[in-house]
């Protein structure tokens, strides 16, 4: 297989400057509303705060993949004398927890990076972040190449899975001798 560049969107998150001053998931929330910017309701919103003001932990988390199942991660990290549990990090929607899903359809929630025309420069909830706990980073990573069988290959490969493969190549010889 060969290699190829992929454009890889990210955003690093700086606990530490964050102020829980929600801006992101406002934004966020307006810019995913419809029509757009019409109104504001952060349950909708791709990008969630988990806070604690007691312990001044403020921790900005934006949504990833869907997964179907619940994982067994239940440790506890401790950064920077502040305490946070493993589920803080994850960026899933998944069915223990109602965090990144719609709350009306129940549907699973995924920063889209606030893909628009024309494009932004950088999502707005890094834009809107004023303190810089938000960055945004793009770069190209190396990744291989996924070759998707086309239909040929996906008949050939059943008929071969069906009847073997000797017996697959047998007839296909018999047959371009036919011709």
């Amino acid at each position: 297989m060969s290699k190829v560049k992929k454009k890889v969107k990210v955003i690093k998150i700086d606990p530490d400057k964050c102020n829980g001053c929600r801006a992101c998931e406002v934004i966020c929330s307006s810019f995913h509303a419809v029509p757009k910017y019409s109104s504001n309701n952060p349950a909708r919103s791709r990008m969630r705060l988990i806070r604690d003001p007691i312990k001044d932990i403020y921790l900005p988390v934006y949504a990833g993949e869907y997964v179907a199942a619940e994982c067994m991660g239940r440790d506890k990290y401790v950064i920077g004398g502040k305490e946070y549990d493993e589920c803080a990090f994850c960026r899933a929607a998944c069915p223990s927890r109602d965090v990144f899903k719609d709350p009306d359809s129940g549907l699973p929630l995924k920063c889209d990076m606030c893909e628009d025309d024309p494009p932004q420069k950088e999502p707005l909830c890094v834009q809107w972040c004023l303190n810089d706990a938000l960055i945004y980073e793009e770069r190209e990573e190396d990744v291989e190449e996924e070759v998707k069988p086309g239909e040929m290959e996906t008949g050939l490969k059943s008929l071969a899975d069906k009847y073997g493969l000797q017996k697959l190549v047998d007839t296909v010889a018999r047959m371009t001798q036919k011709s």
